[in-house]
């Protein structure tokens, strides 16, 4: 159930407006990829916002991503689908800042969100528009949280859910989404490979299909981390943001985000850079970013443990190495050694279970510190997009015999 005080808000969504050439489509309609075939984003009136929502009145809202329904596109409160998905915490990690000699470090954990990701977030948002669009089965391709998160929220909906993920998926989030509600399939395929089974399967049966970018609101939902973050730090966007990149949906959704605010009143003109972590096992984005060039061709050859990196390909790749450039950021390329290494150095010495993708920001800012290109006055947030808990661990413990117990 949604709170009362966020429930009867007027809405205030006007088009939707592919992202390449600019083209509009209606609203309140079911919608895939535009007619160029790039994604479609949802647009709003942004001045009709400016005089309804001043950031003020969020203080007496609940803390959870409705606090900013006016900026969402679910018209109707009887259509939200929740598990209660609240505002994520931001804590310090001042040891490890220190050890390091850089500036303030901050990370926003996401895995305590509904399903243990920030996949939670984007699903939301996309299920409760499909269910106001009277979508009856919905098909997902995942490297696993995406998938487990579409199966909660479907069947909180009443929508049949199908998820197809490759073969080597983490089963912490394959079993997650069957016991959830959704049919699984494991596809000897990468994600890219799975995107296209499910894509055909749902033209062919007619179900609405949620991959990446291919539908316009997981987008919207997501955008809330960019809302989240600069109410929670005082209106003030930190001077570098660390975020591990797969399809993209979070870090263009932030970015856009950050317009919103802006044209709104919220925040001034100020962006942080934004930096696009990867493997260097799977790094179509950073490649193309380091070559100059406004698109990325597929990578072939996926080589890393890391589940939410094996993204080989992506639509929304030019949309991405826009945001790098407009915002003076890079692209880091990571190690699974190194995102080993930075998951334990966390544990030890802030006591926080990083996902791997997470760990991977955390190796990528140790590098970029210690090249000089983060400088000892910069505020870094870190994006830590799971709980480590979904994830194998190493072995640990020792037997000790209770008749003789010695160290």
């Amino acid at each position: 159930m949604i709170d009362p005080s966020v429930a009867d808000l007027p809405t205030f969504v006007t088009h939707l407006e592919c992202s390449l050439t600019g083209e509009r489509y209606p609203a309140d309609q079911l919608h895939g990829v535009s007619r160029a075939g790039k994604p479609l984003i949802v647009r709003y009136d942004l001045e009709g916002v400016k005089r309804a929502m001043p950031r003020e009145r969020l203080a007496a809202r609940p803390w959870s991503l409705w606090r900013y329904r006016e900026l969402l596109p679910v018209r109707e409160a009887r259509d939200i689908v929740t598990l209660g998905e609240h505002v994520t915490p931001i804590i310090a990690a001042p040891r490890l800042a220190a050890k390091h000699g850089a500036g303030e470090l901050l990370i926003k954990l996401e895995g305590l969100l509904p399903t243990g990701s920030f996949k939670a977030r984007g699903q939301a948002v996309a299920i409760s528009m499909a269910k106001a669009l009277g979508v009856r089965a919905a098909v997902v391709p995942t490297s696993g949280n995406a998938g487990a998160a579409m199966a909660a929220y479907c069947s909180r909906a009443g929508i049949e859910a199908r998820v197809f993920c490759p073969d080597d998926t983490p089963e912490t989030n394959v079993r997650q989404a069957a016991l959830q509600g959704a049919q699984v399939y494991l596809v000897n395929g990468l994600l890219d490979e799975c995107s296209k089974v499910a894509g055909a399967l749902a033209r062919e049966h007619g179900w609405l299909d949620l991959s990446t970018l291919k539908e316009p609101y997981r987008v919207e939902g997501k955008k809330t981390m960019g809302f989240e973050l600069a109410e929670q730090l005082g209106w003030e966007l930190p001077d570098v943001i660390f975020y591990p990149t797969g399809g993209g949906t979070g870090y263009m959704g932030m970015w856009k985000a950050f317009d919103e605010m802006e044209a709104i009143g919220w925040i001034g003109p100020k962006r942080p850079r934004m930096v696009c972590v990867q493997s260097a096992g799977c790094a179509p984005i950073v490649r193309a970013w380091e070559q100059g060039r406004d698109s990325a061709e597929r990578w072939n050859d996926v080589r890393t443990f890391a589940s939410g990196f094996k993204a080989p390909a992506t639509i929304g790749d030019f949309l991405l190495l826009r945001v790098l450039r407009d915002s003076n950021g890079f692209g880091i390329t990571v190690t699974d050694e190194e995102i080993v290494a930075a998951q334990a150095e966390m544990g030890r010495a802030e006591g926080v279970l990083l996902c791997p993708e997470g760990a991977g920001c955390l190796a990528a800012w140790r590098r970029a510190v210690a090249d000089g290109r983060i400088a000892r006055h910069e505020r870094c947030v870190i994006f830590d997009t799971a709980t480590g808990l979904k994830y194998a661990m190493p072995a640990a413990g020792r037997r000790m015999d209770k008749a003789d117990p010695k160290l």
